[in-house]
């Protein structure tokens, strides 16, 4: 068995680089757009100042760009340095929309971005905003193939296990595509994205404002983003009660820690939390604040379904894990005999071979054939008692990333609204909320992240492989090691994040002059200023 501390470190490192690169993502998917959206108005009317706006947001987008890149190249090596289990388990499956990411996303978002930034005065208008949406889609793309891999892991559809290689084996593309898990988040993600830009480009025109610099530049920027805001963070709102509807029929485990459900109430009583302080060890609230009669219309959409409890998840779970216990011993003795008896029992208990694999932590000397009658029941509860993920993170990141979401539709729409009448200089106090917000899409991008992620929880990919067996077997050095290396690099490509756009932010837009000539310009110098003077003017031969 992998040694729990490589696990842990494993699952660290991991975490840090996939929430250090996923600060730079959402503002991606979203300045794209926003750009495509300017240089379509400059197309349109041909006026230069939206040509000058989609020029400037185009360069802070070329920074993040470029950084998010770096930080996210090494994220798919490590599932095959440190998650060599996982990647020898499902890696026939998950690689697939990994590799057409690379081959039909990337490649060609980075293709394009070249061309938007370099294809000024080169390309005419149309064909330059065609390339800037490609490069938009291209981004977004990404997304689309990325989060696909990702709705495997949470909802594992197209594929099953093959007994004989010891793997998962493909079945349906098409399963795998349209996954609705896969399909929800990435509507959920990309327009989290959009959220994001619209903050980005809002805040920073606001800080203008405030300054009384580059004022109708600003003013135009700001309502451009504020609309395009609004409507994406009520899209998000909305996606994310859909999400919440799929969890339900899908994850039950990762909706019991989200909402805090210790016990099955009888519908449609389910309360609804607003605030409490979940104690996983108790399984019960230090304190709580709810409202009845809510919960049951919210996430089954009517008012018969039961929601289920960690209790009854807990209960549940039992039966799975014993007939897990039989699936594995049964696909242990078919791999070294080839018995069709051996075959055959592993086919009826093969849906909870998963949770046969959660007991093994706790067999003796992690072999599930020398459980005995006497030890069985207390293997069963602890492994039924680790399919629910951590409650008070699970619940907290939760309740952060919706609050900030409301935060967000209310914020939007005030701007949207003084933006609209022109009054926005009127309100100080809300240019300066919009300024001080630009980081706070990304805070709610994380705790989604956070979400997703916690509440998968104790598995790699839902229901079939745990994460403590996925891992590789590095000694414990390596991995502190490696750890300390990515968050020391990651940590140097913040800063440089930081500066370069404190800095470019902060010169404002600059007026883009086209030259009528190909020649160079010939400018004079001054006499009296220095290094120039009547003698030396006249020893030079000018032409």
């Amino acid at each position: 068995m992998i040694n729990p501390t490589v696990v842990d470190l494993s699952r660290l490192q991991f975490a840090l680089t996939a929430l250090y690169h996923f600060l730079f993502v959402p503002l991606t998917l979203g300045m794209t757009f926003i750009l495509a959206a300017m240089e379509t108005v400059y197309v349109i009317t041909g006026k230069q100042i939206y040509k000058d706006m989609t020029q400037f947001w185009g360069k802070l987008f070329g920074i993040n760009f470029a950084i998010g890149v770096a930080t996210g190249l090494t994220m798919e090596f490590e599932f095959g340095t440190n998650w060599s289990m996982y990647s020898h388990f499902v890696g026939d499956v998950f690689g697939t929309p990994l590799a057409i990411e690379g081959l039909m996303a990337f490649f060609m978002e980075s293709t394009f971005v070249g061309l938007m930034f370099f294809g000024w005065g080169r390309l005419s208008r149309g064909a330059h905003l065609a390339v800037t949406f490609l490069v938009a889609l291209g981004s977004n793309l990404s997304a689309l193939w990325i989060l696909i891999a990702n709705g495997f892991m949470q909802d594992p559809v197209g594929a099953s296990f093959d007994p004989k290689t010891m793997r998962m084996q493909f079945r349906s593309f098409g399963a795998l595509v349209f996954s609705p898990d896969a399909q929800a988040k990435f509507v959920h993600t990309t327009l989290a994205g959009f959220v994001t830009g619209a903050m980005f480009v809002m805040g920073v025109s606001a800080y203008y404002l405030l300054r009384k610099q580059h004022r109708e530049f600003a003013a135009r920027s700001f309502r451009m983003a504020a609309l395009f805001g609004i409507i994406s963070s009520l899209a998000v709102v909305t996606l994310g009660d859909a999400l919440g509807r799929l969890d339900f029929l899908v994850q039950p485990t990762k909706l019991a820690a989200m909402e805090g459900i210790w016990h099955t109430s009888k519908p449609p009583y389910a309360p609804w939390k607003i605030f409490a302080i979940p104690d996983d060890k108790t399984q019960k609230d230090l304190f709580n604040v709810s409202i009845p009669y809510v919960l049951t219309p919210l996430v089954a959409h009517d008012f018969t379904s039961p929601i289920p409890g960690v209790d009854a998840l807990e209960h549940s779970a039992r039966a799975k894990v014993i007939k897990g216990i039989k699936a594995v011993v049964a696909l242990k003795a078919y791999g070294a005999t080839r018995n069709p008896a051996a075959l055959a029992a592993f086919r009826a208990n093969e849906s909870d071979m998963g949770y046969g694999f959660l007991a093994q932590r706790y067999a003796p000397d992690q072999d599930l054939s020398k459980i005995t009658v006497q030890n069985l029941p207390s293997i069963v509860q602890k492994a039924a008692r680790d399919t629910i993920p951590n409650v008070f993170v699970e619940f907290w990141s939760f309740r952060l990333m919706v609050l900030l979401g409301f935060v967000f539709v209310v914020v939007f729409a005030f701007c949207a609204y003084y933006s609209l009448r022109n009054e926005l200089e009127k309100h100080p106090l809300l240019l300066k909320a919009a300024a001080w917000a630009i980081p706070l899409p990304v805070l709610a991008c994380e705790f989604g992240w956070i979400t997703a992620e916690n509440g998968r929880q104790p598995w790699t990919v839902f229901g079939w492989l745990p994460t403590f067996q996925s891992a590789s077997s590095h000694d414990v050095g390596y991995m502190v090691f490696s750890l300390v290396g990515f968050a020391f690099l990651y940590s140097l490509f913040i800063a440089a994040e930081l500066y370069l756009m404190f800095k470019f932010a902060r010169l404002g837009p600059v007026q883009h002059i086209t030259p009528t000539s190909h020649a160079p310009a010939f400018v004079q110098p001054v006499f009296g200023q220095p290094g120039f003077t009547d003698k030396s003017w006249a020893n030079k031969s000018w032409q």
